[in-house]
């Protein structure tokens, strides 16, 4: 928590020193479109999640036993990657990527804010010994999952909509899959086949990339209702 004060005083001190303006700039305060915001974003990735689970599901032909639901636990998670997904998205799409936006375009300071969190979580997973293929990888699909975040925050201006599409891709993928502190949450792969290469390939990238591109073409048609309609941040 004390992490969390540290950042937001941080922001607000590079937005008054750069801009002259408060933490309203990256939209934090909460009121009732952004609550609708963070509604929508973890709505919409946890149909992406769930759809790309039942398609992991269908390819691999995945066995799953059922761990029985725990609210206590599934409590613990949740707060957890709230505090997780908030410290990031402070991070990475808060006071430094309204700044770069402004200083930039839109281009290049959302770009420049997805290469620097893929590079981030090359360190976050400790992989930085392994090889390069593996790195390149990360970097691309965490990458990706930047961009697209960032370019939700630009045409929001507001950190809510990117940080509930954050919070809802974390922990509906650690209700499934092993992770750091809450992992296979509801359920745990009994068995699963593997596939050959080169489907094995194709179906990692294609595992990668399908959140963020169907939550980007989602957006983008969303983004045309007159209800999302604001200036952009560069603007």
């Amino acid at each position: 928590m004390l992490g969390l004060l540290v950042l937001l005083l941080v922001s607000w001190g590079l937005l008054f020193l750069f801009e002259r303006k408060d933490l309203r700039a990256i939209g934090i305060l909460p009121c009732p479109k952004h609550l609708i915001h963070w509604l929508l974003g973890m709505t919409l990735i946890v149909v992406f999640c769930l759809t790309l689970i039942g398609i992991e599901t269908r390819i691999k032909t995945v066995e799953w036993n059922y761990q029985g639901l725990r609210f206590g636990l599934l409590l613990d998670a949740f707060v957890y990657h709230l505090r997780s997904a908030l410290t990031e998205d402070l991070v990475f799409r808060g006071a430094l990527l309204y700044l770069l936006i402004r200083r930039l375009g839109a281009r290049w300071g959302i770009l420049l804010s997805a290469i620097c969190f893929g590079i981030y979580h090359v360190f976050s997973y400790g992989i930085t010994g392994e090889r390069w293929i593996l790195i390149a990888y990360v970097i691309l699909i965490t990458g990706t999952t930047g961009w697209v975040w960032a370019y939700v925050f630009h045409k929001t201006r507001s950190i809510y909509l990117g940080l509930g599409l954050h919070i809802g891709y974390n922990l509906v993928m650690s209700c499934f899959y092993e992770a750091p502190l809450f992992g296979e949450l509801l359920f745990s792969a009994i068995s699963s086949t593997e596939l050959s290469e080169p489907g094995q390939s194709f179906y990692t990238f294609f595992r990668g990339l399908f959140t963020p591109i169907a939550t980007l073409a989602t957006l983008v048609f969303l983004f045309r209702h007159p209800w999302f309609k604001a200036r952009n941040i560069s603007e």
